[in-house]
């Protein structure tokens, strides 16, 4: 597979604002990328400089091969975009809407059938004028003009907002059936379990820095497990010992005593936890695996400290 996004110590600053930090970043061919972070952490700004909607301070990214500042026309060609501040043309009725875009392309890699098909999916009436339908109702037109004519990268910020818990599941189909025909995906996004559910790889950024690129169940692996044990009879009253002698084994970390249950965090083998609990009476024990989450949620909870 090659790679169909490149960048290389990708920088941009807004006077003292630096927004992105020095970006190295390859997505494959074929793949789900997932690229998460909060408003504000660099993830919109990203995009932009892909699709050449602004140009980078310093660095350089390619698409498909091509120089994102000489190359732009090619590349909005043959992508197909969804911005997380979705603003459409609110006097056109979807339908209006799409072909109008199809038009704007000369009809090149538009099939009608396809468009209907992906209008039928969503659920989504092409016949209202934008400006009454909900957010919801637009998120779907955006989304069938992102992926009406095939394109051969989409570029999604925030996808589905809006969307109900069964246009999300049409949605996630959709997305891996565009990656089986060999088309690729960057999914930006601060829902977590959305992009667990979808990305072959995720990108962290954090206050424009990209803190770690993994798949998703690497990442999950490296922030352990969660374990919490609630203890009765005479060890009601020993929590704060135990809690002590737990945060000394190695690979436990985030020891919190709090209403009576003891949770921490392990990475690597649970032996030497499990053995320090059983000299104790413990009623329960409950253990989770990390969730993607938990992961992001760690990137930026050490800037707190």
């Amino acid at each position: 597979m090659s790679s169909v996004i490149e960048a290389a110590a990708l920088t941009k600053h807004y006077g003292a604002v630096r927004a992105l930090q020095a970006l190295d970043l390859a997505v494959e061919q074929g793949e789900v990328f997932g690229y998460l972070g909060p408003n504000g952490a660099g993830k919109s700004t990203t995009i932009r400089l892909l699709l050449d909607f602004i140009r980078p301070t310093a660095g350089n990214v390619r698409v498909f091969g091509l120089d994102a500042r000489r190359g732009g026309l090619a590349i909005r060609r043959r992508t197909g975009y969804l911005s997380g501040d979705l603003s459409l043309y609110p006097a056109m009725t979807g339908r209006e809407l799409l072909t109008y875009a199809a038009h704007l392309r000369g009809g090149v890699g538009i099939d009608a059938a396809y468009v209907e098909r992906l209008l039928d999916r969503f659920d989504a009436d092409p016949t209202v004028p934008l400006r009454e339908l909900s957010r919801g109702n637009r998120q779907k037109i955006g989304i069938v003009h992102a992926f009406m004519h095939r394109p051969d990268l989409l570029v999604l910020d925030e996808p589905s907002t809006g969307l109900d818990p069964l246009m999300q599941q049409e949605f996630y189909r959709l997305l891996r059936e565009t990656t089986a025909e060999g088309r690729t995906v960057f999914i930006s996004s601060h829902i977590l379990p959305e992009v667990d559910q979808v990305a072959d790889h995720v990108g962290i950024i954090r206050k424009g820095v990209l803190e770690a690129v993994e798949e998703p169940a690497v990442l999950k692996q490296r922030a352990g497990r969660f374990v919490e044990a609630r203890f009765g009879g005479a060890s009601a009253g020993a929590e704060a010992e135990v809690a002590e002698r737990l945060g000394r084994l190695p690979g436990v970390s985030d020891v919190a005593l709090t209403d009576g249950a003891l949770a921490c965090r392990i990475e690597g083998s649970m032996d030497a936890l499990v053995k320090a609990l059983a000299q104790y009476k413990v009623e329960e024990l409950t253990t989770r695996e990390a969730s993607l989450e938990d992961v992001f949620l760690g990137y930026y909870e050490r800037e707190a400290k």
